[in-house]
């Protein structure tokens, strides 16, 4: 059964499916995609350069090395597979993945360990920041992030101030369009119906792409589903999705670019989350 509500996201009406006792939202308009998305594709642009590169580099090999703790086979640890699959995904060479499993696995004596943290801080104008970090030592990590914090007007918070304001969910992200921007012939109805049977509790329909949340729990059994089904995601992870959105312009929103792309910078930073609203024109003037 489907039931119309307004969207407060997009702005747009939308259509609820009403199966097995939940709902999943289902969102289809022109440039519909998430912050998350276009953050991503002004990601993409920026690590084009060979020095770019050899920083994400050097991050997948620490995600890998830090997954490949809980076991060295892939089809066993999804957590595992997931990071090797973004590797894929960045070109990252073969002895390079092979290198990090065996040092996550013990393998090679001479491996740091590296722990996973999850830090909390404002932005300037109150938006909220999630700094997800591989680090062997904490007091470095710590350091680098208030200094680039304290540069762009923000501060670390304490464990909680900010976690609260996100929440936890798979992601997903199948490509309607190859490198040229030509249609590839990816039925986006047809993701949406699988995701719905495989457990998907959202789904946004854009011109380029569609995205697929999932609770965190289910995102194995959901990229698995999806998978089986034929479809190939360009992006599958797991991410903090804000519950709501602080929306800024021109100078302002400038600050949290530069602030999130400092951060990036980073060696012992993984991934930055945040609330701003991105928006199309956000992304053509700073990508």
């Amino acid at each position: 059964m489907w039931v119309s509500l307004w969207c407060y996201d997009c702005h747009n009406m939308i259509a609820i499916a009403l199966a097995q006792g939940r709902g999943m939202q289902y969102c289809e308009r022109e440039n519909a995609m998430s912050g998350h998305s276009k953050w991503s594709t002004i990601k993409r642009k920026k690590g084009a350069n060979d020095a770019a590169r050899g920083k994400v580099f050097t991050k997948l090999a620490r995600e890998i090395q830090v997954a490949a703790r809980n076991g060295a086979d892939p089809t066993t640890n999804f957590t595992l597979r997931l990071a090797i699959d973004k590797a894929r995904a960045e070109n990252m060479p073969k002895d390079n993945i092979e290198r990090s499993i065996r040092r996550g696995a013990g393998l090679e004596k001479d491996a740091a360990q590296f722990e996973s943290v999850m830090y909390e801080g404002y932005g300037a104008n109150g938006v909220a920041v999630l700094v997800d970090c591989l680090t062997d030592n904490r007091n470095r990590t710590i350091s680098d992030l208030r200094h680039v914090f304290s540069r762009a007007n923000g501060s670390l918070g304490e464990p909680g101030s900010v976690a609260w304001q996100f929440t936890s969910k798979g992601y997903f992200v199948f490509d309607l369009v190859d490198e040229n921007g030509a249609a590839n012939g990816v039925d986006p109805d047809a993701i949406f119906m699988a995701a719905l049977e495989a457990g998907a509790d959202d789904v946004v329909i854009g011109d380029d792409a569609v995205e697929v949340y999932t609770e965190r729990e289910a995102f194995a059994g959901v990229s698995n589903a999806l998978s089986e089904a034929g479809f190939t995601a360009s992006t599958a992870e797991l991410t903090m999705k804000p519950n709501l959105l602080v929306a800024l312009e021109g100078d302002d929103a400038g600050a949290i670019f530069n602030l999130v792309e400092q951060l990036d910078e980073l060696d012992d930073v993984s991934n930055v989350y945040h609330n701003l609203d991105v928006t199309d024109e956000m992304v053509a003037q700073f990508a």
